[in-house]
């Protein structure tokens, strides 16, 4: 099983780091039909072929995520993906 690991640092504030994570993950379940929900500072996300979380640390985020087998021949756009959308936002 492929894997990410990504990690991203940011100046935000915690509550609107949440805020700005939140939005992300509303995109990403209405663009893929993905799940989450909060465990602490923790947000967990899943959909057929993935599963993974962002965690809120003090001044970075953590992104981490295994794609099954099919999602991981595409491992580098999705990972691409991600560090723009990271970039864009915090």
């Amino acid at each position: 099983m492929a894997g990410i690991d990504i990690t991203h640092p940011h100046s935000l504030p915690p509550e609107k780091a949440r805020s700005a994570v939140e939005a992300v993950a509303k995109k990403l379940s209405e663009r893929f039909d993905m799940k989450y929900g909060w465990d602490g500072d923790k947000l967990n996300f899943s959909r057929s072929g993935v599963d993974g979380a962002i965690a809120l640390l003090p001044g970075n985020l953590r992104v981490t995520a295994k794609l099954g087998f099919l999602l991981s021949a595409m491992q580098g756009p999705i990972e691409a993906e991600i560090r723009r959308v990271l970039a864009e936002k915090f």
